[in-house]
């Protein structure tokens, strides 16, 4: 790598993780790329360089969470039992939604973002599909296809929620695995020694 490519790699870096920062303080309509440009202390040329567009930068700062839960999904779903399924995809989305704690939050809050994302998913229906018959079952009843709604939809929402912010990852993950598992119906996990 050289030294012209690392420091575009970090200047994008830095772009999108400012960009983050103002999607949370004025949502992803609210903030202009001239706004991400003065935040960063370059020109809207400089912004334009790496993205063409709002809804570029919106894409690439969800897509890592995104790619994050896509192979997670793969790995649950080459687990042979079915409840080694379901450990390891609400484990792992556990680990994303707390490593992601703003973007998720603006995920349910923001429809800019919730665009990217569908946007992102370029086969959002056969995603959505396989996570929901990992967590619901290969034939589910509709107990058990609202069980797994809620549990996806309640973990990313008290995950992202500002009343929870002060609590450590550590915590929260614990807590949000918790009561995933016992929405599923899945046994204690012991701790560890």
């Amino acid at each position: 790598m050289t030294v012209e490519t690392g420091a575009r790699g970090d200047t994008r870096a830095r772009l999108l993780t400012t960009a983050l920062g103002l999607f949370r303080e004025h949502g992803v309509e609210g903030t202009s790329l001239q706004m991400i440009a003065d935040a960063l202390g370059v020109t809207k040329a400089a912004v334009y360089y790496h993205f063409k567009t709002k809804a570029e930068i919106t894409e690439a700062v969800a897509e890592p969470a995104l790619r994050e839960i896509d192979l997670i999904v793969d790995e649950a779903a080459a687990q042979r039992r079915r409840g080694a399924q379901i450990d390891h995809l609400m484990a792992g989305f556990v680990d994303v939604v707390v490593r992601h704690r703003v973007l998720v939050a603006l995920f349910s809050s923001d429809p800019g973002i919730a665009r990217a994302v569908e946007k992102s998913l370029h086969g959002a229906e056969s995603f959505k599909h396989r996570l929901m018959a990992l967590l619901a079952g290969p034939e589910p009843d509709t107990t058990a296809v609202v069980a797994a709604h809620v549990v996806l939809a309640g973990i990313a929402l008290a995950g992202g929620s500002p009343e929870l912010a002060d609590l450590d990852d550590d915590t929260l993950r614990a807590q949000l695995l918790e009561v995933g598992r016992r929405l599923m119906g899945r046994p204690r996990q012991r701790p560890r020694e």
